[in-house]
């Protein structure tokens, strides 16, 4: 093999352009979703103080909301819904005419070429916080199952585009994927949460959503982070069951675990970059201990530079709007 000085790796980083003309991975707004919080009431635009520059919005400010991301080209939005009535059984999230289901409707009526997805899971609609349901102090999966599929069975008449259950029950793709088609939307897309990992970095999102457990934690049904083997087997089954796109979640602590899944399996790969991800680079970033967009870029080229072909992110505006300056002549 040549080696220095027939070899000068550095010749084609000599100039913007050339470093351009042989970058290897690039972030596309393309492959970027933007997620939304979406509480009840009128006229609520709330600042959610552990994510700076993210909202919760009630459903009559999302037109302006929508409008906003789809100037900005970004196609698709991710939505978790955050009602004042939670109880047991989560019933508020497949009442048919809950906060997601209200929104669902808004949005396409804004713009109906925006792709809705919505999170199917129960945390954010019971009483305890827990994405199942609980018996005798644990939560019991198979009871739980059919509740999830009602829940997207909702979204679905809705006008959902496209369910994302994140409630990491085992055989809840199957159960949904058979309760849409024997209702009459064999082509609704699953993009599962199928290697969703008990982590630390939800932190910020718990806040937003007050959907912290009132009593232990998640870690019998989310995964164990010393597991990647675990990761691959969770994503097979999901495929098996029906999913259309698998996710890892979270994404930086995780870039193995999205390399191995994308050299195993031939569906689309989707990561989250996370709430506790997204808040680091923004305390960093206020505090002047790093350049945001470089580090943002960065992050982003990572996840995908590891597989990603969707990325979930929070920094999803900002990404936008920073390519738009670009294309239009403010490179730095």
């Amino acid at each position: 093999m040549p080696e220095f000085p027939g070899v000068r790796m550095r010749r084609l980083r000599a100039s913007e352009n050339l470093r351009r003309l042989s970058q290897e991975n690039r972030i596309s707004i393309d492959n970027l979703v933007y997620p939304l919080f979406i509480v009840e009431g009128h006229n609520r635009v709330e600042k959610i103080a552990s994510m700076p520059g993210i909202n919760r919005i009630s459903v009559d400010q999302l037109p302006a909301e929508i409008e906003g991301i789809s100037e900005s080209g970004l196609p698709a939005v991710l939505l978790f819904g955050i009602t004042d009535n939670k109880d047991d059984t989560g019933s508020g999230a497949y009442s048919g005419n809950g906060v997601i289901e209200r929104a669902v409707k808004i949005i396409k009526q804004t713009n109906p070429g925006i792709v809705v997805i919505t999170d199917v899971c129960l945390c954010e609609y019971t009483s305890h916080g827990h994405c199942g349901i609980v018996k005798n102090g644990v939560i019991d999966n198979d009871s739980t199952l059919h509740l999830l599929a009602e829940m997207a069975l909702s979204h679905a008449r809705a006008g959902a585009d496209m369910l994302a259950p994140s409630d990491m029950m085992d055989g809840r793709v199957g159960v949904i994927r058979r309760s849409l088609d024997e209702n009459g939307y064999p082509y609704l897309p699953i993009m599962a949460y199928s290697a969703k990992f008990a982590s630390g970095f939800y932190g910020p999102f718990r806040d937003a959503c007050s959907s912290c457990p009132s009593f232990g934690d998640r870690q019998t049904y989310q995964m164990n982070c010393a597991n990647s083997r675990e990761a691959l087997r969770e994503i097979e089954m999901d495929i098996n069951e029906g999913a259309d796109i698998v996710m890892v979640k979270p994404a930086l602590s995780y870039l193995d675990v999205i390399q191995a899944a994308k050299s195993t399996f031939r569906v689309p790969l989707a990561a989250y970059n996370v709430s506790g991800e997204y808040s680091m680079v923004k305390f960093a970033a206020e505090k002047g201990l790093i350049d945001e967009k470089q580090v943002v870029n960065e992050i982003l080229l990572s996840i995908k530079r590891a597989g990603a072909d969707i990325i979930v992110t929070y920094h999803a505006k900002e990404i936008a709007g920073w390519q738009h300056l670009e294309r239009n002549g403010s490179r730095h």
